[in-house]
């Protein structure tokens, strides 16, 4: 049994579902969504949609959870939407944003500029005696999470000494060094 399929997606005020040819859109105050389904049947009942599956096959419960886990964050995505923040940590890196361009210095012989998708609002914090920060916005958990993942992989964070761009709160695993 799965047990997140098994959990109705509670639809909060504001947002509106509609399912029509394998198809589910979600429509809130930030946002629109769709996403196309298969193996399973969907149905709103009081407020809340059921994801079911015809049958206990492996191919159907797996669909069963997945699904029911895409909806429920496409709900809460139109309703009140995503954050991720990275920190550039390393002497000389630097963020600025113009608009939906990113411009990274991240001690390349080059400056890295990268283009953002218009769903994902980009925002940059240079304080004095802290590292820089990069906030991302947006309603589409997806797409927010590929964003920062190509961010990161412009410098991931090396074992050593933790310079690169990492996840704000994420813990690395450092290792020892050279011992004498």
């Amino acid at each position: 049994m799965s047990r997140i399929g098994k959990n109705p997606v509670t639809i909060p005020q504001g947002v509106s579902i509609e399912i029509a040819d394998n198809v589910v859109k979600v429509k809130g105050k930030l946002g629109e969504l769709s996403q196309s389904y298969s193996d399973v049947s969907m149905k709103i009942e009081d407020g809340k949609l059921l994801v079911e599956r015809p049958s206990d096959s492996k191919n159907h419960t797996a669909k069963h959870g997945l699904y029911r886990a895409l909806i429920n964050n496409m709900v809460i995505g139109v309703s009140k939407g995503f954050t991720k923040e990275l920190e550039l940590v390393g002497v000389g890196y630097r963020a600025s944003n113009q608009g939906q361009k990113l411009d990274l210095a991240l001690g390349f012989s080059h400056g890295i500029v990268f283009e953002i998708a218009p769903e994902v609002k980009v925002e940059t914090v240079n304080e004095k005696g802290k590292n820089p920060v990069i906030k991302l916005a947006s309603f589409d958990r997806q797409l927010l999470g590929h964003v920062a993942a190509k961010i990161r992989s412009f410098r991931k964070p090396e074992p050593y000494k933790g310079k690169g761009i990492k996840f704000v709160g994420e813990q690395l695993r450092r290792k020892a060094g050279k011992s004498a």
